[in-house]
Order: structure tokens, then C-alpha cells, then sequence
């Protein structure tokens, strides 16, 4: 009978399992509560996708989605009263989401670019991170206990919920087919290190964002 050498035991030791959907969302929606365990944690209903849990980069993505709602939900119950709690789960989310998009963008949408049948998708999941970043510096500028700050926060929280169910539900099922699954396996490393390294280097930026 044959056996595993120690590397190759090894290999498939470091390879990531289908998690079960909900546990996959609970350890999200977890990581993001030890921020404030105090805080609810709403969030509602999450758009319907096949890759929470997956294996792949696309279970990944999602996975860091889910920590990100559960952000937002806790944010929304912070009080002017407490602008200090509220700045800091904000910076948070901004870190979260801004190397998340950045190592998106290097480990999926460089490549899926390159295919004409989804080059449209790419560039438009770019193109909203870029939006999502304008709106996020003009929050962070802004005062924290100010009572409107939250009624800011609305159109943020608008904007990143269409763009991410956008991903799950069309981007990423389009991206999926031209991808092969050593492809997925592989951009889901590239992702990990990417995110760990934008996340290290992550600053806030500040800067109000003038009407068009």
C-alpha cells in the first residue's frame, strides 16, 4: 500500500475544505464581533450565492463579504455618544475593504480582464472600488459624533451592499466559467498573501468628497 511522503501529506493538509455555508458565515460574522462584542450583529438576509463555504477564491471573497455586512450592521448601532468606538470599527471596515479590493483586483480581476466575455465585469467591479473609496475617505473625514455621520454611512453601506451581491451573484458566475479549478485554488494564495501584505500598508484616507 502506498504512502504519503511528508510533503505531499503536507500540501493537502494546506488546502482548504468546503465549509458548510452557515458555519462559513457565523465565523465571519464571529471574527468581525470581537471588534465589539457588545454591539448587535444585524445584518439580514444575504443575497443567495453558491460559493460561501467554497474552497476557491470565490469562497474567500465571499467569506471577507460576510465579515464586512456584519461591520457595517455593527457601525449602525453606534451612538454619537461614543465617537471613539465608532471611528475605530470604521477604520476597521475601511482596512478590510480597501485590501480586500486591492487583492482582488491582483489575484481575480487581472486576469479575468484578458477574456473578452468578461472584460466588461472586471472593469466594472474595478470601477467600484474606486467609488467605494471615494465615499469612504469622505466619511473619514467628517466628524464622528456628528448626528449625521450615520445618515452618511447609509449611502456607503447602499453602495458596497450593491456592488458585493452584484460579485455574487453575476460577476463571479461569469468569472467562473473561464476559469479552471487549479486556476480558483491557486488566485485564492495569491489573494491570501495579497490582502495580508495591502492590509499591513492599509492608511486612512481623508478627503471630502465634492458634489458633481
Amino acid at each position: 500500500m502506498a504512502t504519503q511522503t511528508p510533503a505531499a501529506a503536507k500540501t493537502k493538509a494546506d488546502q482548504p475544505t468546503k465549509k458548510d455555508p452557515k458555519k462559513a458565515k457565523a465565523s465571519a460574522i464571529a471574527e468581525a464581533k470581537s471588534f465589539a462584542p457588545e454591539l448587535a450583529v444585524r445584518i439580514g438576509s444575504t443575497p443567495k450565492t453558491k460559493f460561501r463555504g467554497n474552497p476557491d477564491v470565490f469562497g474567500r471573497l465571499v467569506e471577507d463579504h460576510d465579515k464586512h455586512r456584519a461591520l457595517i450592521a455593527m457601525i449602525e448601532e453606534t451612538t454619537s455618544s461614543n465617537p471613539e468606538q465608532r471611528k475605530m470599527l470604521f477604520e476597521e471596515f475601511v482596512k478590510e475593504v480597501q485590501s480586500h479590493a486591492n487583492a482582488e483586483d491582483q489575484a481575480l480581476w487581472s486576469t479575468v480582464l484578458r477574456d473578452p466575455s468578461t472584460t466588461d465585469d472586471a472593469r466594472h467591479a474595478v470601477a467600484e472600488h474606486k467609488e467605494l473609496d471615494k465615499l469612504m475617505a469622505d466619511l473619514a473625514a467628517r466628524d464622528y459624533a456628528n448626528p449625521g455621520w450615520l445618515r452618511r454611512f447609509a449611502a456607503l453601506k447602499e453602495e458596497y451592499l450593491h456592488h458585493v451581491g452584484e460579485e455574487e451573484q453575476e460577476q463571479f458566475v461569469a468569472a467562473e466559467k473561464i476559469l479552471s479549478d487549479s486556476d480558483l485554488k491557486y488566485m485564492r494564495k495569491v489573494f491570501e498573501r495579497r490582502k495580508k501584505a495591502e492590509k499591513a500598508a492599509a492608511k486612512i484616507e481623508k478627503k471630502i468628497k465634492l458634489k458633481s
